[in-house]
């Protein structure tokens, strides 16, 4: 994530930049929900109408947008691409069929939005969002798909652990960031957060899924395997290779599935354990610093997979090639939307919309904690970044916490993590990866997943208040 821009590229007023931010978010929305454009070209022209609007020349919004889209593709496109290779390996060798199998032999129905909740949670301690989300996805798909018990039930669950674990509790760069403008103790911020993640997890995760589930019914999307770019794209001889793959299946087995899933998860968090462990120079934490990166992680695991889900599953080396390159062709418009999604974005950044926000707040005379979750919620609904909104609020209520105890210091933080995760919408990446992978419209995405953001923001930042009142 890209942080807000020291000066902004247009110097328009107050007036003109909230202008500009609604119009080009209207701008999206119609083009997309009215006129069925395709939410790439929306988000071109979306970003096109905020940047002329706030008064941003021409060329300078085409480099914003290009910039904020560029550095999108570098990371969380490298991520999809990366985790879409394992997960059509999971798929292709039948290692998602025994994982499923084992959930849904072990797990009753009705407790399997739980499940799939606690799971999620426990996944995305170490991985950012974007990681989880391809991660489980597909696990997510096939488990509602073998069951009848709707896809929001488990799906909803899934996304709501992911993301809290993402705005509360560090080592995510959100959080971490908090702690270190605020001078928060990171072992009491660990333990606040998770003790709020708790219950926001649960009200936010099977308890509005099963009610959202009853009132926007969804069916499962098609997995894009290997046979269905076949068919997309013309290509026999793939088609063949495809064939070819199914006629040798054997299932590797539920622990080197499990296993070769983990194995990214497990880098990355021995490498943020070395980072809250070890000081900086330290040739462990170095080493740990690079394989823990997330593009070399999920490398790695790709690595691994070609050996543990294809090798041993009865592939060889050209079959193992073929379902690698067929995972690739069915996300490239995800990719795209997710990367425009980013361009819009940076445009915001870029005007100015996000120091308005900020501006407004410096000299609001309320309560601390309410006044960080505030600040974070306006960033946050102006630019679609949680990062950006964590990092510009905690630099305005820095001067407050000199005020504060060391436990409500670690509130104040948590309290601006809540903010930062309120209403997801058509300015964030996440919005769009969810509606793509989901198959849902915007209209549905809004209501489901942003709607879940929502909640997740308000139950935790009342989990926060109710915290601030016994410690």
């Amino acid at each position: 994530m890209t942080p807000l821009a020291a000066e902004a590229i247009t110097d328009a007023g107050t007036g003109q930049l909230v202008l500009a931010a609604v119009l080009g978010i209207a701008v999206v929305i119609v083009l997309i929900a009215w006129a069925k454009w395709h939410p790439f070209l929306a988000l071109i022209l979306g970003s096109a109408t905020l940047g002329l609007v706030a008064g941003a020349s021409p060329g300078t919004t085409v480099t914003s947008f290009t910039t904020g889209l560029g550095s999108t593709v570098g990371s969380v496109g490298l991520l999809i691409a990366l985790g879409s290779m394992i997960g059509a390996l999971l798929a292709e060798s039948g290692g998602a069929d025994g994982i499923v199998n084992r959930i849904v032999d072990r797990v009753s129905g009705s407790a399997l939005p739980w499940a799939m909740a606690g799971v999620a949670a426990l996944v995305g301690l170490p991985l950012f969002f974007e990681v989880g989300v391809v991660l489980l996805v597909p696990i997510v798909l096939l488990v509602a798909r073998r069951t009848d018990i709707g896809l929001l039930r488990v799906g909803i669950p899934a996304l709501a652990g992911l993301s809290v674990l993402h705005g509360l509790v560090p080592p995510h760069p959100g959080p971490l960031v908090a702690i270190s403008s605020l001078n928060a103790d990171l072992g009491l911020t660990l333990l606040f957060g998770l003790i709020c993640a708790i219950p926001t997890v649960i009200v936010a995760g099977p308890v509005f899924g099963n009610w959202i589930a009853k009132r926007v019914p969804l069916p499962v999307p098609a997995l894009l395997g290997p046979a269905d770019a076949a068919v997309a794209t013309g290509d026999e001889d793939y088609d063949r290779d495809a064939t070819a793959v199914d006629r040798n299946r054997r299932n590797p087995g539920f622990w080197p599935a499990v296993l070769t899933v983990l194995l990214p998860i497990v880098l990355m968090l021995a490498r943020a354990i070395g980072e809250l462990t070890a000081d900086k120079g330290n040739p462990v934490r170095d080493t740990l610093d690079v394989l823990g990166n997330p593009p070399v992680a999920l490398l790695f695991g790709v690595l691994l997979a070609m050996w543990s889900l294809g090798k041993r599953s009865g592939m060889d080396r050209r079959e193992t090639n073929a379902v690698l390159g067929g995972s690739l062709p069915p996300i490239a418009g995800i990719l795209l939307i997710v990367a425009a999604g980013g361009g819009f974005k940076q445009v915001l950044v870029d005007v100015g919309v996000g120091n308005v926000v900020a501006d407004a707040a410096k000299d609001a005379n309320i309560n601390a904690l309410l006044l960080g979750w505030l600040v974070a919620v306006g960033i946050r609904v102006a630019t679609g970044s949680a990062t950006v909104a964590t990092i510009t609020a905690a630099g305005i209520v820095a001067p407050l916490a000199a005020t504060l105890d060391k436990p409500e210091v670690s509130l104040l933080a948590l309290a601006i993590g809540c903010g930062s995760l309120f209403f997801s919408h058509v300015n964030d990446a996440g919005f769009w990866l969810v509606k793509e992978y989901f198959g849902m419209t915007v209209g549905q995405t809004i209501k489901t997943w942003s709607v879940m953001e929502t909640i997740i923001s308000v139950v935790g930042v009342i989990c926060v208040f109710l915290l601030d009142l016994v410690v």
